[in-house]
């Protein structure tokens, strides 16, 4: 018997990883943050010192990269040629850089291809041994993962989502930039504000994340049944 995928995108701030973290520990999922693969990308490029206004220099990096992803929700983390670079992938440096990446057509496909291998995996037996996963990101339910059981997106009033960055301690120029200035450029190249056909779409700006992630297993519960 294969897994369960849900896919939940959204903009940023809407809460999106915390949920899908949330829903992913308490349904024994593995949790997969589809946006670790362009910021994985985002530092490799950095490092290595590539032109990223050359998209063909950026997709070969890309492709070449050897980034390995640990999938559980407890303590997910990325790997670059074997060293842990979870946190620098969460710096500014990467944060106001990925939509190059992101909206880089090429390297898209590329790790577009990268998402769906690694949840095909895991829905046949990787970290949650077969019981599934839980996708996130911006163009999850659309074009990663259209086909997933449970498929939501989550939005938020604009000026809520910046709060709830800044929240966390940035300074709040940077935030407004990485949240507002990502999503128009990222959305060029996807949709990820309004929920396609059979897409659940639920507004958390006044809900707690309790009450988002209820909402979210209840969506489960019931592909299941």
């Amino acid at each position: 018997m294969t897994g369960i995928v849900i896919a939940i995108d959204g903009p940023a701030g809407t809460g999106k990883s915390t949920v899908s973290r949330e829903v992913a520990r308490r349904l024994k999922l593995a949790y997969f943050d589809t946006g670790a693969t362009y910021r994985v990308g985002t530092l490799y490029c950095l490092r290595e010192g590539v032109d990223l206004a050359n998209e063909a220099d950026v997709a070969a990096m890309v492709e070449t990269m050897n980034a390995e992803l640990r999938l559980d929700p407890a303590n997910p983390r990325v790997l670059l040629d074997g060293d842990d670079v979870s946190a620098l992938i969460r710096t500014d440096s990467v944060a106001l850089t990925v939509s190059k990446i992101a909206t880089n057509l090429e390297a898209r496909a590329i790790l577009g291809h990268m998402q769906r291998d690694v949840i095909a995996r895991e829905v046949e037996g990787g970290f949650s041994e077969g019981r599934g996963v839980v996708a996130e990101g911006r163009d999850v339910t659309t074009v990663i993962a259209p086909d997933a059981a449970v498929r939501v997106l989550l939005t938020a009033d604009e000026e809520i989502r910046v709060a709830r960055r800044a929240g966390e301690g940035a300074d709040p120029a940077t935030v407004r930039e990485a949240v507002l200035g990502r999503d128009a450029k990222d959305a060029t190249v996807v949709n990820f504000h309004t929920a396609a056909d059979g897409v659940h779409s639920i507004d958390t700006s006044d809900l707690t994340i309790d009450e988002v992630v209820a909402a979210v297993i209840s969506l489960a519960d019931e592909a299941r049944a």
